[in-house]
């Protein structure tokens, strides 16, 4: 079936665009945004994540769960949200690991597309989700079609970092081949579990110490 996805993420993933679960995924998604309630994120953003980070520009990769189930807080992009909304507590928590790794000056804004534009795939697992049900849509098909992203960059690039912070990312990245790619690992950065490992994981240099080891460009975090 045809996509609007980003032309290069296009290609890679065509076999998976013919598979009956996504035709099924697609038309499930479809009518979930015609009906009553709203589905987040708006519709031209459920790939926005895939046009940001075209597949060969792809350096790291951070896996989240489901997007934002309040309004005008997904895009496209897990743990982002569009510049003029309140910065969710996760992401506060990130920008604070930021801070304290690279004394990068903490954001006023939640919006992730510069590290996007950078080759930093902010994916989440499900890519929409039904306003105020967090987890509406898992089990739909989207899960088995963005394992199917983390193996084709597994399977045909190089030296890629994955960023998986809490059980739900490390389980979903499982089948990265660690001889190939480096697999960093931390609590949630929520505010349940941040303090549990992902305050002073250091992820942010020790990604650019790797990138910049297999001559690479470091991410302007």
């Amino acid at each position: 079936m045809d996509v609007a996805i980003e032309q290069s993420w296009k290609k890679v993933l065509s076999d998976e665009f013919s598979k009956p679960y996504f035709e099924k995924l697609a038309a499930t998604v479809r009518f979930a945004y015609r009906g009553r309630e709203p589905v987040y994120p708006p519709p031209k953003s459920i790939f926005h994540a895939f046009e940001l980070s075209p597949f060969d520009a792809v350096r790291v990769v951070i896996i989240g769960q489901d997007p934002y189930h309040g309004a005008h807080q997904a895009h496209g992009l897990c743990f982002s949200v569009p510049a003029q909304t309140k910065i969710p507590p996760s992401l506060q928590n990130i920008y604070k690991e930021l801070h304290n790794d690279l004394g990068v000056p903490i954001s006023e804004t939640g919006n992730l597309e510069r590290w996007a534009t950078q080759g930093v795939l902010l994916l989440n697992a499900t890519l929409t989700v039904e306003a105020g049900k967090p987890g509406s849509h898992h089990g739909i098909g989207w899960e088995q079609f963005t394992d199917a992203v983390i193996q084709k960059i597994s399977d045909t690039k190089e030296h890629v970092v994955f960023l998986l912070w809490g059980k739900y990312a490390q389980e979903k990245g499982s089948k990265i081949d660690t001889k190939k790619h480096l697999v960093l690992t931390a609590a949630h950065p929520s505010p349940f579990s941040a303090h549990c490992g992902f305050f002073g994981c250091k992820h942010f240099s020790q990604t650019n110490t790797y990138l910049s080891a297999h001559g690479k460009n470091t991410i302007e975090w």
